[in-house]
Formats: structure tokens, C-alpha cells, sequence
């Protein structure tokens, strides 16, 4: 089957998001004087868990004190969305190198785009809305995220929420991704997947990935159907 879709994961695959996230995670424990801080190491090994709040549970078993419970730990990913926005908000963040043009080329050529993420809606809208202008329904015409399932990456329900959605096989659809979680996702879902590693995931590997590219820079649509033949 030709290929009729792309499924992009969003944060370190669209735009280098993370800083802003440990920024808001951070801003969040000061915020509650919870007395928590998540240096650049400490969020590059919390990265291996995916999901804030499971990010935050694990954060809480790692050093072994009581900490918030689980209800007052879904409070503050509350805030800590909110917090995410409002950084997004102040400008600043920008689309990773050769994702707009392969957006809009895609979309000219005729394939559909869609994406499956671990985060949450409210963040894919504030990346949209920071890096595109617009909602992120205009940007994308399917989105899946990670509070619409039952089990996030590497599980592949986000993926299969995505692809439902698209009403489409995993055979004639391409995924996106830049960490090994993700590329695992993809892979479970039956989707070959190119991976751009970002900034907090360069040092993983990616066996298995279709294509592992610094960025989708160049990358163009017509390129696209030769991908899932390409495995390295």
C-alpha cells in the first residue's frame, strides 16, 4: 500500500521541548514548596519513565520519602500544564530544522498527518499555537495523545488510537520519533518509524528504526514511500 499518512510524536520531535518542560516542572515544585529540582541529568534519566505524572511518581521512589501522593502529584501536572503554556507563551521555542517544510509539503502532496504522542492535549495545542500560529487541529488532522490511553510509549496504544483515528493500516503510514521509548512505540504498532534523535535522547539507539536522520531537514515527501525499505 502507498503511503497515505505521517503520525509525528511531538516533544524533542517537532520542537526541542524539553527544557521548557523541566523549566515547568521546576517552577511548579518551587511554586507548591515541595522542595524538589530537576537538574538537566536528573530529567535526562527521568525521561526514561514516559508521562509527567509517572515521571513524578518515580522521581518520588527514587529518593525514598513520602512526597505528595498520587492525588496531589496529578494537582501539580496540572499546574505544571498550565505553567508549560504560559512558557510557551513568552516565545522563544521553534520548530525543529526541516519540520515545518515537511509539514507543509506533505500536506500539499496530498498525505494526511497526524500525531500520537505521550503528552497531553493541552500541551500539543501550546506547542501549535507557539510554533505555527494556529490550533493544533489546523495543523494536524488527527490527534492522539497520551491521557486518551490506557498505557504510554513504548506501549503502542497511542499509535493504534492514532492510526483508528486515520482509518488507516500501519503499511501505509510513516512515523516520527526521537527516542528509543518511541521508536519502540512505533515498531509495537507495526509502523516503521524515522527517528531524529533530540537533545536529551542522542545518546540512545535505534535499532530498528527505518531511517535515523540529525533532522528532517531535506526530507521530502517524494522520499517518504523509499523510507520503510531503507531499514539501517
Amino acid at each position: 500500500m502507498s503511503l497515505a499518512a505521517l503520525i509525528f510524536d511531538v516533544d524533542g520531535t517537532l520542537a526541542e521541548t524539553e527544557e521548557a518542560h523541566r523549566e515547568a516542572f521546576n517552577d511548579t515544585f518551587a511554586e507548591a514548596g515541595l522542595g524538589w529540582h530537576w537538574s538537566r541529568a536528573d530529567y535526562t534519566r527521568l525521561l526514561r519513565t514516559t508521562g509527567g505524572k509517572e515521571r513524578m511518581a518515580r522521581h518520588r521512589e527514587e529518593i525514598g520519602a513520602s512526597g505528595p501522593t498520587d492525588a496531589e502529584i496529578a494537582a501539580l501536572h496540572k499546574r505544571k500544564t498550565a505553567r508549560y503554556g504560559e512558557i510557551l507563551a513568552a516565545g522563544g521555542l521553534a520548530l525543529r530544522p526541516g519540520v515545518a517544510d515537511l509539514i507543509e509539503t506533505a500536506r500539499a502532496s496530498g498525505l494526511r498527518l497526524a500525531v500520537a504522542t505521550t503528552t497531553n492535549r493541552p500541551n500539543v495545542d501550546a506547542l501549535c499555537a507557539a510554533c505555527w500560529g494556529r490550533p493544533a487541529g489546523e495543523v494536524f488532522e488527527v490527534i492522539a495523545a497520551g491521557d486518551e490511553v490506557a498505557a504510554k510509549k513504548p506501549a503502542p496504544d497511542v499509535f493504534l488510537l492514532a492510526l483508528e483515528r486515520l482509518g488507516l493500516p500501519a503499511s501505509a503510514c510513516l512515523a516520527f520519533e526521537d527516542s528509543r521509548n518511541g521508536l519502540a512505540s512505533a515498531l509495537a504498532a507495526s509502523l516503521a518509524c524515522v527517528v531524529t534523535p533530540s537533545l536529551y535522547t542522542a545518546r540512545e539507539r535505534f535499532e530498528g528504526a527505518a531511517l535515523t536522520l540529525p533532522s528532517l531537514e531535506g526530507l521530502t515527501p517524494d522520499a517518504l514511500p523509499q523510507v520503510p525499505a531503507a531499514a539501517q
